[in-house]
């Protein structure tokens, strides 16, 4: 069953709220170079036509055009494309960055070599839709890559403790399972595609301790903000000392400081 329209109309705009609060460039910076990593895996060529959804402050989209692509960049989150206009200008690149949704692309059938999605759309509320729209815009001699966190990684883990203390709306499948596998398989699978996935992980480096980390997407990662501003103290309390464990347990890095490997799917699909 799925989830009434006026619902539905409701929950983007919560999540568009959710991904303006805060300052996400400020945690977009430590993604970058695994950014740089991942268009250069899909050796993008010269003067091809990119299409990246949910592109947020530009960490897939700008590398893309440094390789001579034609880029646009679409998300729902005004201030992230900001950002992202910000830093292509500063760097002379020319990429069209829009507000526009990944379940309803305003694009023609066939417009685009590549699409890329590097941990966006797959927090899109409805994966089918996501996956007709990123097909239909994508010529059947192109591919479709997306990079998403899985459930079994940091990242992953950190969403599930967050769900423990805010339970997500009913009917709604989690984010994380663009994480796995066979799910991806099967969604590509009902409309002709087929898929290649490589499990790969991105490290973070904090110059900060555990606790410290927790504070920066406190302050500046918007779902995390939305998620403290929405519990009591206790709950609070709670939320900060369950991820701060989290952090601890996985960090590999020095004192005060915090290195960490979060483990993300990498997904190439193309026409079958």
């Amino acid at each position: 069953m799925g989830t009434p329209m006026p619902q539905m109309e409701q929950l983007k705009k919560n999540m568009k709220a959710a991904w303006m609060a805060g300052d996400f460039g400020q945690i977009a910076k430590y993604n970058e170079e695994e950014g740089v990593r991942f268009i250069k895996r899909l050796e993008i060529r010269r003067g091809s036509d990119v299409l990246d959804v949910a592109c947020g402050t530009g960490n897939a989209a700008i590398p893309a055009a440094r390789e001579g692509a034609n880029v646009i960049g679409v998300d729902i989150a005004t201030n992230l494309l900001e950002q992202a206009r910000a830093r292509a200008a500063r760097e002379g690149l020319k990429v069209e960055f829009r507000e526009e949704d990944a379940e309803a692309l305003p694009f023609g059938v066939a417009e685009f070599d590549a699409v890329i999605s590097m941990f966006g759309a797959m927090f899109a509320p409805r994966p089918a839709l996501v996956v007709t729209e990123l097909t239909r815009v994508c010529r059947v001699d192109g591919f479709i890559a997306m990079a998403n966190w899985t459930p079994t990684g940091l990242i992953g883990k950190n969403f599930a403790i967050n769900a423990r203390y805010l339970p997500p709306p009913e009917n709604l499948e989690a984010p994380v399972l663009w994480g796995k596998e066979e799910v991806v398989a099967e969604r590509f699978s009902k409309v002709g595609w087929k898929v290649n996935t490589t499990r790969r992980q991105m490290e973070f480096k904090y110059p900060h301790s555990a606790a410290e980390v927790v504070k920066l997407f406190r302050e500046y990662f918007g779902p995390t903000k939305i998620a403290f501003s929405r519990l009591d103290a206790a709950g609070q309390q709670g939320l900060a000392a369950d991820l701060e464990k989290l952090w601890a347990d996985h960090n590999e890095g020095p004192a005060n400081e915090t290195h960490v490997k979060a483990e993300y799917l990498e997904v190439i699909a193309r026409k079958a």
